[in-house]
C-alpha cells in the first residue's frame, strides 16, 4: 500500500520553512497584552511586503506549494530579523564585557561568545 502523506517533495519542504519564517516573523511583530494577532498579522505582512492571507494561510491552513517570490521575501525577511537581533545581543555583550568581572557573568560571556561563533561560522 502506498501512504501519500509520507512524500516529501520540494513544494512541502518549501511550504514549511516558509510557514516557520512567518510565524517567527509573525510572532516577532506580536506586542504582547492589548495587541491582537490580527494586528500583529498585518504588521508583519506591512513589513515583508507578503500579503496578510498569506501569513494567516501559512498558520492556519497550509497550502500544498508556494510561489518562489513569497518563499524569497519571507527568506530576506527572516533573515533581517536573525541579523538584527544578533547585533543586538552582540551590543548587549558588550555592555556586559564592561561590567564587573564575576564568575557568573564571566561564564556568560564565553557562553555567548561561543553561541555568536557557532552562528557565524554556520552561515
Amino acid at each position: 500500500m502506498f501512504d501519500a502523506g509520507t512524500i516529501d517533495t520540494d513544494a512541502e519542504k518549501n511550504v514549511k520553512r516558509a510557514a516557520t519564517w512567518a510565524d517567527a516573523i509573525w510572532n516577532k511583530a506580536y506586542l504582547g497584552m492589548g495587541d491582537t494577532q490580527e494586528a500583529a498579522m498585518y504588521r508583519a505582512a506591512a513589513r515583508t511586503g507578503v500579503d496578510p492571507g498569506t501569513f494567516w494561510a501559512l498558520r492556519y491552513r497550509k497550502p500544498k506549494g508556494i510561489l518562489a517570490h513569497i518563499l524569497a521575501r519571507l527568506y530576506v525577511a527572516y533573515e533581517h530579523e536573525c541579523g538584527r537581533q544578533e547585533a543586538k545581543l552582540r551590543h548587549e555583550l558588550e555592555i556586559t564585557k564592561a561590567l564587573p568581572s564575576t564568575p557568573e557573568r564571566e561564564a556568560l560571556v564565553a557562553e555567548t561568545e561561543t553561541l555568536l561563533g557557532e552562528q557565524a561560522g554556520s552561515k
